[in-house]
C-alpha cells in the first residue's frame, strides 16, 4: 500500500508541473498536486522534486533571494521573469541575446537572464 500511495504522490506532483507552464515553487506544487490528494505533505514534495531532479525529469529555476522553482527538463533555451507583486515566475520564450559578444578570448558556456517587473495580473490595466 505504501508504494502505491507513493506512486499516486508522484503522478500528481509530475502533473502539477507538466500541466503549470510556468515555474513552480514547491509551495505552488504542494498546492497544485494537494487538489487531488488533500493529505500530501511539503516533506514529500520536496522528496519528489530531489529524485525528478536527479532523473533529468525536471531542472531548478533561481532567482536571487527566492525560493527555487522547478520545471521541465529539456525545454529550449528561454529565460524568465519574476513577478515582483505576486512573486510568480514565467517564462520568456526564446532569446534575442545571440547578438552579444563575448570579449575576445572568452568562451562563452551559457547565459541566463531574468527580467523583473509585474505581470499581466498585476500591472496597472493601462488606458487605450
Amino acid at each position: 500500500m505504501k508504494s502505491q500511495r507513493k506512486t499516486r504522490q508522484r503522478k500528481a506532483i509530475r502533473a502539477a508541473i507538466e500541466s503549470a507552464g510556468r515555474p513552480l515553487n514547491a509551495h505552488e506544487i504542494l498546492d497544485c498536486a494537494g487538489r487531488d490528494l488533500p493529505d500530501l505533505g511539503i516533506a514529500t514534495v520536496y522528496r519528489c522534486l530531489k529524485r525528478l531532479e536527479s532523473e533529468d525529469f525536471i531542472c531548478r529555476v533561481e532567482i536571487a533571494g527566492q525560493a527555487a522553482r522547478y520545471e521541465l527538463a529539456g525545454l529550449h533555451h528561454h529565460h524568465h521573469f519574476f513577478c515582483d507583486d505576486c512573486s510568480r515566475v514565467f517564462d520568456v520564450p526564446g532569446c534575442g541575446l545571440a547578438a552579444l559578444n563575448a570579449p575576445e578570448g572568452f568562451a562563452v558556456r551559457e547565459h541566463e537572464v531574468v527580467l523583473r517587473g509585474l505581470c499581466s495580473e498585476c500591472a496597472p490595466a493601462t488606458a487605450l
